[in-house]
């Protein structure tokens, strides 16, 4: 009996739900069709390094020994290399010939780095590194 009332109570509910939701007519509302992604630049990419002689459109010059005695170690005139300076592969190859054509040249001592040159102020710091060294 109480099986027989469960089934009529649903039939009840599901026919006059039936009744009022046909009799309910939708207004015309437009829905947009265009539901594409709007473009935009991914917010999450990282901004491109460049190193200091490309962001300058420097190229190097073995007349412009200044800039070149940037590069090298003043205590023993060693060049430094790409981890410290962090220059591209290109403009540090480009530096150390313009370097050794200088030296050859006698603009540049082959040793040490000219004594007035060492209070110029410093495009990178040698002791702290770009680039973790792998030593």
């Amino acid at each position: 009996m109480a099986l027989f009332k469960g089934t009529i109570l649903k039939s009840i509910i599901l026919n006059t739900h039936r009744a009022l939701t046909a009799g309910i007519r939708y207004a015309s509302v437009e829905v947009p069709t265009d539901d594409s992604p709007v473009e935009m630049e991914n917010p999450f990419t990282k901004e491109r390094r460049q190193c200091i002689l490309c962001k300058l459109n420097i190229t190097p010059d073995y007349k412009n020994y200044r800039l070149l005695s940037q590069f090298q170690s003043p205590y023993t005139g060693r060049i430094y290399g790409r981890h410290i300076t962090g220059l591209c592969k290109a403009k540090q190859t480009a530096v150390e010939k313009e370097i050794t054509k200088a030296q050859n040249c006698a603009y540049m001592p082959y040793t040490y780095k000219d004594k007035a040159f060492l209070k110029d102020p410093k495009l990178f710091d040698p002791e702290n590194p770009v680039r973790t060294h792998r030593f």
